[in-house]
């Protein structure tokens, strides 16, 4: 700072080399030379440059004045932070039948057209919610964001629901239960999530419950709705079996310590019925092992597909009830050999009983006609 006052001083003391002639040409006593503009400039330049070097006072401060490199920075911050969104997945097994039809009749203005040729189930998309709900990825233009909900039902019970609140799940459940027979006395659930980050390298990448995409759109939407619905009424016809498993564990039990047991025939028969009902379900409706029309068109989408397969074990718990049902099929087979030796035990004991009385007759008759005087 003395510095800076003695340059100045010593600015102010110089003046113009021209002498004045006349009280015309006089110079006025504080117009300041081209050597004192210069000085004066760049006494001031080092000063500022000084405080230059001062950190900046806080964050938000610096973001509001950037340029150049920063900037961009800033803005590339901004822009990540754009494109990650976080959209919350639910499966529910609600019923055993689901009339697809009257369902898009109902709500034919919200139905998304299919884009397969798969007819056990139909896409419904939902935009009048609040604007806290998480929207994924859907932009008209910078200042405006168009966020959607989605509802994938399927013919066999499933519904999956897509970017759609805890508190609000059951509102979207309503719609689907007024088309739905069969309704389950306890509703199944389950929770994945679906991360949408545009720049992440890879196509896909999986985690824990969740799934990070480049992309999300209605295919990417309706090819993990599948899985989640199949595996979400798998666990309902896993559950099913195990209760057969179980009761014929304690029949055998009963068998082991009595030597008998007092099963009906109605009762094997129904569950005859039931086993085969639950493999005819689990390989026809679910369509565990068909063939996905949108995986086999894009690569991409048949990775999404493979990975939630694996993930979610499809193929090994369904070897798992498969070979859970084969006992109950032997069991069943076993109890039904049992069943048909008493009956031939208690035909044979009938034409037994039957001779028995023939032979009484014939004796009778005899014997009767020896007494009878001719």
């Amino acid at each position: 700072m003395r510095r800076l006052r003695a340059l100045l001083n010593q600015s102010l003391l110089i003046r113009s080399p021209q002498k004045a002639s006349s009280s015309s040409t006089m110079v006025p006593p504080f117009q300041f030379s081209p050597l004192h503009n210069y000085l004066t400039r760049s006494v001031i330049s080092s000063f500022l440059r000084g405080f230059s070097t001062l950190p900046a006072s806080s964050e938000p401060y610096e973001v509001g004045f950037v340029s150049g490199h920063r900037a961009n920075r800033y803005r590339s911050i901004d822009e990540e932070e754009e494109v990650v969104r976080y959209v919350p997945v639910k499966a529910y097994f609600l019923s055993t039948s689901i009339d697809l039809k009257s369902l898009q009749v109902e709500n034919a203005c919200d139905v998304i057209p299919p884009s397969s040729r798969s007819l056990n189930y139909i896409a419904l998309r939902y935009s009048d919610f609040p604007p806290e709900i998480t929207d994924i990825g859907i932009k008209e233009n910078r200042d405006h964001k168009y966020s959607y909900r989605y509802v994938i039902v399927f013919q066999y019970g499933s519904a999956v629901l897509f970017n759609i609140a805890d508190h609000e799940a059951e509102q979207y459940l309503d719609i689907v239960r007024k088309h739905a027979s069969g309704l389950l006395p306890e509703m199944r659930k389950d929770d994945y999530a679906v991360v949408e980050k545009r720049s992440l390298p890879n196509w896909m990448q999986g985690g824990p419950d969740y799934i990070i995409l480049k992309s999300l759109d209605i295919d990417g939407i309706r090819i993990i709705g599948s899985v989640l619905g199949q595996s979400i009424a798998l666990d309902h016809y896993i559950r099913q079996v195990d209760d057969m498993v179980e009761e014929f564990t304690d029949i055998n039990r009963v068998m082991e310590k009595t030597g008998n047991f007092d099963m009906k025939r109605k009762k094997l028969f129904q569950l005859v019925g039931k086993a085969n009902s639950n493999l005819a379900d689990v390989i026809i409706r679910l369509g565990l092992f068909d063939r996905s029309e949108i995986a086999w068109k894009n690569a991409n989408y048949a990775q999404i597909l493979e990975y939630l397969r694996e993930e979610y074990e499809l193929n090994q718990r369904f070897g798992s009830l498969d070979f859970k049902l084969k006992f109950v099929e032997h069991n069943i087979h076993f109890l039904q050999e049992v069943l048909q030796n008493r009956r031939s035990d208690l035909l044979e004991w009938g034409v037994i009983i039957l001779l028995t009385i023939e032979i009484v007759i014939s004796m009778y008759e005899i014997v009767k006609d020896a007494y009878i005087p001719s």
